[in-house]
């Protein structure tokens, strides 16, 4: 089996976080590829704080030197509010020669909400789960993320979709949300962001405080 990872978010902006987690996961599962996808209109949080052009370019340059790593446009280029289950129905008919799996990758907190998301069991048609923890970490599912977690656990993906599995990983603290607001008070992302990011960063003066809110 193939097995292509996809990564959604809004990596505003990406950071060494997202980039060990993936690493990790492409590594311990045996995955080909990983797939960057960039939301255009989060449904689950706010507005990005900088524009879907911007945050691709961070992307591209925080990638470049790993080649299995891939910056994915499709919700950027479908507009509109970027449903999991929208980009799944998209990118499945391009692996769909039977030996090519989507692995869906998240982390607890999303898991624990996911049969909360938009048309979840399609999702669960359309892909496999890889959900992200630390080391130690007591899964802690409750309610209806509990009984699908139950029911689908695998410790090795077959040939079937959804397939649920745990994977413990090195998750660093970091924050795009901490970033962003360290920036604001002037203090660079150096050893947060990959340095070309970072360059990006300070060339288009992303993230800075409005002339008012100083």
């Amino acid at each position: 089996m193939r097995f292509i990872g996809i990564n959604g978010g809004t990596f505003d902006p990406i950071h060494y976080g997202h980039l060990r987690a993936a690493l990790e996961v492409m590594q311990k599962v045996g995955m080909e590829q990983v797939r960057f996808v960039p939301c255009y209109q989060p449904v689950h949080r706010g507005t990005p704080s900088v524009s879907a052009q911007q945050r691709c370019a961070m992307i591209a340059l925080a990638i470049e030197a790993q080649p299995q790593f891939f910056l994915d446009t499709i919700e950027i280029e479908r507009g509109g509010p970027s449903f999991m289950v929208d980009t799944l129905r998209q990118l499945k008919p391009h692996y769909a020669d039977g030996s090519t799996s989507l692995v869906l990758m998240m982390g607890m907190d999303a898991y624990g909400k996911f049969c909360t998301w938009h048309q979840w069991q399609e999702i669960l048609e359309l892909a496999n789960l890889v959900v992200m923890h630390r080391p130690g970490d007591n899964l802690g599912f409750a309610g209806q993320e509990a009984r699908l977690f139950q029911q689908r656990a695998v410790t090795q993906f077959s040939q079937l979709y959804g397939q649920i599995m745990e994977l413990p990983i090195t998750q660093l603290a970091i924050s795009s949300t901490a970033i962003r607001a360290d920036i604001r008070k002037g203090i660079p992302p150096d050893y947060l962001t990959p340095f070309r990011v970072n360059q990006y960063i300070q060339k288009y003066a992303l993230y800075r405080a409005q002339p008012d809110e100083q």
